[in-house]
């Protein structure tokens, strides 16, 4: 290399180091969400088992609060196997590789090149009918323009934009909160799905256990009838008083389909959710289970810890740092652009003569491009990238607004039904009471069997809700630990 040519090389190196820092645009700065002190509704279950507190919460293995081993199992196994969860995945790893192409740009770009082709001008032109009458040149030797002509060529060159305005650092910053938004979306993902297998799994429990206590229902109903078929034969009853009991067993009986039906949903729902087949866990899940125990306490932290949980709250800031960055690149677009560019290698007529060194070439220097019209284009890109900014600062404060709902909602409706189960476990006390004073009425002999099985009666759809409540009571509690954006860590 020459020493001019070093020189240059180095003014130009030096150059591009001390504009390299200079990056037009907005810097993002992280929004600040604003959520209130408290939880409005977080005393709504004071008192009551599993009540609200503003304690710091492990969200992230919300489940295994209540100590159940099925539901432990079927959340580890959907968090592994789920298709939405791994489909989610693959679009991090799709997003991990445009930013990757995005980065590419900052560094210079080098392609090796070998052609070997022929050539022919058309004597219809001026060049190619000169070529074709001169031939060689008379009195001199080894010099000739042949028509056609072959050529070959081994070079290499290269080019590197020197990003003196930060185009391509703002176009990278896009990539990296492009592919974090889509790190959060896989989060919330995980987060659906494991609240999913949650909702299934206790509605499954709270219908096998109401269907338990219709079964049971249906037994005493069957013991009404048959006494009051008795009492008809006695002539103690008329036949008004069959035809009712009859109608009450037939109305038990037809709530069982509905129940088996929605306890086959609910196991399919769940293979689903781990990537089975329907009916995959019917054997594993079929047999009824006890619910278990409500937590002492559900802590929940307070609202300011929903923005570092939430992922769709994550989502919309890194989709915010995105649109951010884009203005800067809209902003670098107004802005001159100088790319190196250098390039050499051989070139020769006769393949004998590609590698001498009478045959080599070199092209070497800057590239500006100034943009001076192009009809308004790029400041019409900057306005929408600027509009697309502003778009998603909105996005972010609905997105919180949104969760802040979800969670008092969420937390209202626990409340609400825990207050249900409570008055609901009441009656069931109280009908026992009634069921065993019917008993004991019944051996001194002063009660029939009728009023024994009235009772008895009573006591079981009294459970039945119960059973229905408290499921609906596990269910809240889930949705509560959803909508916080528990199950990822």
């Amino acid at each position: 290399m020459s020493s001019p040519f070093r020189r240059r090389a180095l003014l130009t190196a030096a150059l591009a180091a001390s504009l390299s820092s200079c990056t037009v645009g907005p810097t993002f700065a992280p929004p600040n969400a604003a959520t209130p002190a408290g939880w409005s509704d977080a005393a709504a279950t004071a008192g009551a088992p599993g009540q609200v507190t503003v304690g710091p919460t492990d969200a992230a293995s919300w489940w295994t609060l209540f100590g159940d081993t099925e539901l432990n199992s079927l959340v580890e196994r959907a968090a592994a196997a789920n298709l939405d969860a791994k489909a989610a995945v693959l679009r991090v790893t799709q997003a991990r590789a445009q930013r990757d192409i995005a980065a590419a740009d900052r560094g210079p770009n080098l392609t090796v090149n070998a052609s070997g082709q022929v050539n022919r001008l058309s004597e219809s032109t001026p060049t190619g009918a000169l070529f074709s009458k001169i031939g060689a040149f008379p009195g001199v030797k080894g010099v000739s323009i042949p028509n056609p002509y072959d050529q070959y060529q081994l070079g290499v060159s290269a080019s590197w934009e020197l990003d003196l305005f930060g185009r391509v650092r703002r176009s990278v910053e896009a990539a990296d909160a492009d592919t974090q938004a889509q790190v959060e979306d896989s989060r919330a993902v995980q987060v659906a799905v494991l609240g999913d297998v949650g909702h299934a799994y206790f509605d499954l429990r709270g219908v096998q256990a109401e269907r338990g206590e219709v079964a049971a229902t249906i037994a005493t109903e069957k013991d009404l009838l048959d006494l009051a078929a008795q009492r008809r034969r006695a002539g103690l009853s008329s036949e008004i008083d069959v035809s009712r009991a009859a109608a009450e067993l037939s109305g038990a009986e037809a709530g069982l389909p509905t129940l088996d039906a929605q306890i086959a949903r609910d196991i399919n729902a769940l293979s689903q959710l781990l990537a089975l087949e329907p009916g995959a866990l019917r054997a594993e899940l079929s047999a009824p289970a006890p619910p278990p125990t409500l937590p002492t306490a559900a802590p929940i932290g307070l609202p300011a810890d929903l923005a570092r949980r939430r992922p769709d709250i994550r989502e919309a800031e890194a989709r915010l740092h995105a649109a951010t960055a884009r203005v800067g690149v809209a902003v670098a677009g107004l802005y001159p652009e100088i790319t190196l560019n250098a390039g050499g290698g051989y070139q020769a007529q006769d393949l004998s003569q590609l590698t001498r060194w009478a045959s080599r070439f070199v092209n070497a220097g800057p590239e500006l491009d100034l943009p001076v019209f192009d009809s308004g284009r790029r400041r019409a890109t900057l306005r929408l990238q600027d509009a697309a900014a502003k778009a998603a600062a909105l996005d972010y404060q609905r997105t919180v607004l949104g969760a802040l709902v979800e969670v008092d909602d969420d937390l209202a409706t626990y409340g609400g039904d825990q207050a249900r189960l409570a008055a609901l476990d009441q009656t069931v006390a109280r009908d026992r009471e009634a069921a065993q004073l019917a008993g004991s009425r019944y051996a001194s002999g002063v009660a029939d069997d009728i009023t024994v099985l009235d009772a008895d009666r009573a006591l079981q759809q009294a459970e039945v809700s119960s059973a229905q409540g408290r499921a609906a009571v596990y269910a809240d509690l889930v949705a509560v630990y959803r909508a916080l954006g528990g199950g990822w860590r």
